[in-house]
């Protein structure tokens, strides 16, 4: 794959980069410097504040607010971003639900949600996960029944990332139950979260962060206006979805910016020790490390093509899902690895204000390791675990 940047790809480059050093909220980055975690409002409004330079959605079409940059500007925009430790685009919104209802919803649907989607006005969720259903998707028993000029919404959906925020939820909910095949009878809708009969409760995870819920609808009134696409069609439009989600789970250009970090680390001293660099077999892991993310990244570059050729990302974004958690976690244990006895005390109140700046390792405290360690145990899981994601590679491009 030819991977030479045009003159006018490099100019591009730059004008990302001058943004994100010149014109990108600093305290935001300062925050993300440091590992101290945003809160709503500051995730509302770096999200507003790239939507008015015009480019909240790389990934979407021209005629629906989308960047109408080729595959390289999506590129070099992600390592951008990832170089300057800004956060990375909320997926659930623009990444998820928006190419949905841009692809499959009305008109009506494309006029009410899409601009609300754009701006940041919206901050939606995910509702696949039930108590009872999550790798196996298809076993999900959330009912929505017909009630006249609305559905009913009834059951459980879990792990709902930042649901605790949200105004609306996209839920994959069963509308039909005499069906031959599980995969039949879903339908994909669209829910109003402030209203009667939802109710948030919080899920701890291991790093102490209120991060996922459990969500329940009890009676929930759906006008029949917010189902999207047709009635038993939810599990293409899901699977469409899941393909666009794992492909961001991949993380390659955080990925890029995390082991050149471990790299500046290792060469420091502390506390007149020797370098870590000089530890050949912790910088022969680096190294390992490093050749997995390239053929990563040339992976990603790739499905960034086939998608700006009008295709949806395919099997490929399984293959990018698998490779690309199993290096986050490979990368969290380096950090682990270097932050050594530092990494030990790992409540989160205990180094935001006191951890001494000068006892922490890389941009951020040496504490947050172990916070990341744990916390990305879940990556392997979410967005289709990576186990399914070996049955789908069979499947569909082995044709086992």
């Amino acid at each position: 794959m030819n991977v030479t940047f045009s003159a006018d790809e490099l100019e591009f480059r730059c004008e990302v980069r001058n943004y994100f050093e010149n014109e990108f909220p600093e305290d935001i980055l300062e925050k993300q410097r440091q590992a101290i975690p945003l809160c709503r409002e500051d995730i509302v409004r770096w999200h507003k504040h790239i939507y008015e330079k015009g480019w909240a959605a790389p990934n979407w079409p021209e005629e629906y607010g989308g960047t109408g940059w080729s595959s390289a500007q999506k590129y070099l925009f992600a390592d951008e971003q990832a170089r300057a430790s800004a956060p990375a685009f909320l997926p659930f919104g623009l990444s998820m639900v928006g190419p949905i209802i841009y692809t499959y919803g009305t008109e009506a649907q494309k006029q009410r949600f899409l601009p609300d989607i754009l701006q940041f006005n919206t901050w939606w969720c995910q509702g696949y996960s039930e108590p009872g259903a999550g790798s196996d998707l298809a076993s999900l028993k959330m009912r929505a029944e017909l009630a006249g000029d609305h559905y009913l919404l009834n059951g459980t959906k879990s792990w709902t990332t930042l649901g605790q925020y949200a105004d609306w939820i996209f839920c994959l909910v069963r509308t039909n139950t005499d069906v031959s095949r599980r995969q039949e009878g879903i339908s994909f809708v669209l829910v109003d979260m402030d209203q009667p009969g939802v109710t948030v409760k919080p899920i701890f995870l291991l790093d102490g962060e209120h991060e996922v819920n459990e969500i329940h609808f009890d009676n929930v009134e759906v006008p029949l206006d917010n189902l999207v696409g047709e009635e038993g069609k939810g599990w293409t439009y899901g699977k469409v979805l899941l393909q666009h989600e794992r492909t961001g789970i991949a993380g390659v250009a955080d990925s890029k910016y995390k082991l050149s970090r471990l790299r500046a680390i290792a060469r420091n001293t502390q506390d007149g020790s020797e370098a870590l660099s000089s530890d050949r077999n912790f910088m022969r892991k680096i190294a390992a490390a490093e050749v997995e993310l390239k053929a990563l990244e040339y992976t990603e570059l790739r499905t960034l093509a086939s998608v700006a050729s009008g295709k949806a990302p395919g099997a490929e974004s399984s293959i990018l899902k698998i490779a690309g958690t199993d290096l986050r976690q490979d990368i969290d244990s380096l950090y682990l690895e270097a932050s050594g006895y530092y990494a030990l005390p790992y409540v989160r109140d205990q180094y935001v204000e006191d951890f001494p700046k000068d006892k922490r390792i890389g941009e951020g405290a040496a504490t947050n390791a172990s916070l990341n360690y744990f916390n990305d145990r879940k990556v392997t899981i979410f967005g289709g675990s990576n186990e399914i994601q070996k049955n789908i590679i069979a499947k569909h491009v082995l044709g086992l």
